[in-house]
């Protein structure tokens, strides 16, 4: 039973969570701010934290600021509508990945999970190789579902759970085009509304990374009107 640390000073969402994450088998231990959840941290670690960012007595950034100075356990940020500033640094500085409020708990409890597979398969606790497992190589790029790595040319690029899953839905079919509504029922699920534009931030951020690595990369195509498509380079 997976143990997760859920850090938050809306005690309306510590308490509803909490419910659902033990609903699904999860152990789960609750926060009121970020100092209280550190100094229990530091005698026993949880298997990941979901961490609130604006909280009294340590924010989230400060909380995971520390926590990566001796752990690289996965962590979720939980954001509200706004904060896009806080989302960036935040992922640089260490995050997994986020989810914005209000959100739907089912979302949550699937980033949760895919952030826990991948954390088991680089402990090398899973084996197995399905469609949604197995490695995909497209020309320059890799990705290992399992491990949750991509790399283009060689080097790595660090995603979150998000951006990983719509290059996987691009890559998996190179030259096929993918619609706005076809990459929502991707990252999202059915109890999420999310505007078009909220997936193009998303491939706008995919590409940046993967141009951080190589300035040409061009494998992304916008279809304007349309959707997006890999094309195998």
């Amino acid at each position: 039973m997976s143990k997760i640390a859920l850090v938050d000073d809306d005690r309306n969402i510590l308490t509803s969570v909490s419910m659902t994450l033990e609903a699904e088998g999860f152990e789960v231990d609750t926060y009121n701010d970020g100092q209280q959840a550190f100094d229990a941290f530091s005698k026993k670690l949880p298997d990941m934290a979901v961490l609130d960012i604006k909280m009294p007595r340590m924010d989230g950034m400060d909380l995971l600021q520390r926590l990566r100075q001796k752990s690289s356990m996965p962590v979720i940020f939980l954001t509200s509508k706004d904060d896009e500033i806080d989302e960036v640094l935040g992922l640089r500085m260490g995050a997994d990945d986020y989810v914005k409020k209000p959100f739907s708990q089912r979302l949550l409890v699937e980033r949760i999970r895919a952030l826990l597979r991948r954390q088991e398969a680089m402990d090398g606790n899973i084996v197995g190789d399905t469609e949604e497992t197995k490695v995909i190589e497209r020309g320059q790029l890799r990705m290992d579902p399992l491990r949750h790595a991509v790399s283009w040319k060689g080097k790595d690029v660090s995603l979150t759970v998000t951006e990983f899953l719509l290059l996987q839905a691009l890559a998996q079919r190179p030259g096929f085009v993918k619609s706005r509504d076809q990459l929502m029922d991707v990252a999202y699920d059915d109890q999420v509304y999310v505007d078009d534009r909220t997936i193009d931030s998303h491939i706008k951020r995919l590409r940046k990374k993967l141009r951080m690595v190589d300035d040409e990369f061009s494998a992304i195509e916008t279809l304007y009107g349309i959707g997006y498509r890999y094309n195998e380079e």
